[in-house]
């Protein structure tokens, strides 16, 4: 009989992150059984480490970065990345190995009385470290006034519930993994708040030289999910990656093919620049670069920030 295939899985140590690596995990277990031998190794991030406002440090690659460096030096054999966090370029030494089935995509707002966001008092004030979402939000209630909050989603949400805030804005997927969805007050529509490009999907992420060990992960792939967030995060490297601009997008399956929205606007809510792609699912980077091409020829280009 031959011994199991290790398999080290790393992650970062938050409740959210575990809960999803173990899911992984689990997954992993339930579909080879003894075939593989699946471990956890937490990793701290800069993210986790640096208490700043993401608008400060810069979002891009701060939860992900140290993850990487130990998949490069071999100490892991597989990275479980909530891929909204995950930077479009990535190393040519690592590969997207698969995506699971995506969760829900949209956002939703945690208030104490449970209302609506058409139902908050005028200039209620709302918990976000997120410059897409503040900037969405505004464009639909200008007289909102905003609270940076960083966190887990505990911290987040005692917010709400010790007055700190009149309300919080939190991914659906991560109060929906955590078991904690009785605590969502209302469902933001996601065609007008749009996701970060890979919400509530999660990236498993692999040397490129595994590619025994790949085999065994690339049983959790999604296509219907690796279309949508291909698509989504080429329209996001369309515009340049990086930037720390307000920048939405939501793509899915549609009429056999693939629907992508995309929106780019400035940080107070002004001046939304939209757009919408449909086409064949085996075009998805195709669609979102021209997607992101459309936004920038229509007046984006101008709104978008290093």
């Amino acid at each position: 009989m031959q011994p199991p295939i290790p398999i080290v899985i790393g992650t970062r140590g938050s409740q959210l992150a575990t809960t999803q690596t173990g899911m992984v995990r689990d997954a992993l277990q339930q579909h080879w059984g003894d075939a593989v031998e699946v471990s956890l190794e937490i990793i701290t991030t800069q993210g986790d480490i640096d208490r700043q406002s993401l608008s400060q440090i810069g979002g891009q690659g701060i939860f992900t970065r140290q993850i990487e460096r130990s998949l490069l030096r071999g100490s892991i054999d597989l990275a479980v990345h909530s891929l909204k966090d995950l930077p479009t370029e990535m190393d040519d030494d690592l590969v997207l190995a698969a995506i699971p089935p995506r969760e829900d995509v949209r956002d939703v707002l945690v208030t104490r009385d449970g209302g609506a966001l058409e139902e908050l008092p005028e200039g209620a004030r709302i918990g976000t470290g997120s410059a897409r979402r503040q900037a969405q939000l505004a464009n639909q209630r200008p007289d909102l006034h905003f609270v940076d909050i960083r966190g887990n989603v505990g911290t987040r949400l005692r917010k709400v519930y010790d007055g700190d805030a009149d309300a919080v804005v939190l991914a659906a997927a991560g109060l929906r993994r955590l078991g904690l969805h009785d605590r969502i007050s209302h469902y933001l529509d996601p065609l007008t708040v749009l996701p970060a490009p890979g919400q509530g999907a999660l990236g498993l992420q692999m040397r490129a030289d595994a590619t025994e060990k790949q085999t065994y992960v690339a049983i959790l792939d999604d296509q219907a999910t690796h279309a949508s967030v291909t698509a989504e995060r080429a329209f996001l490297a369309s515009l340049g990656g990086g930037c720390r601009s307000p920048i939405g997008a939501w793509a899915r399956p549609e009429d056999e093919g693939l629907r992508v929205d995309g929106i780019v606007l400035r940080p107070d809510g002004t001046d939304p620049c939209r757009a919408t792609r449909t086409g064949a699912t085996e075009d998805a980077s195709l669609l979102g670069t021209q997607l992101g091409d459309d936004i920038k020829a229509s007046g984006g280009a101008a709104l978008l920030v290093d």
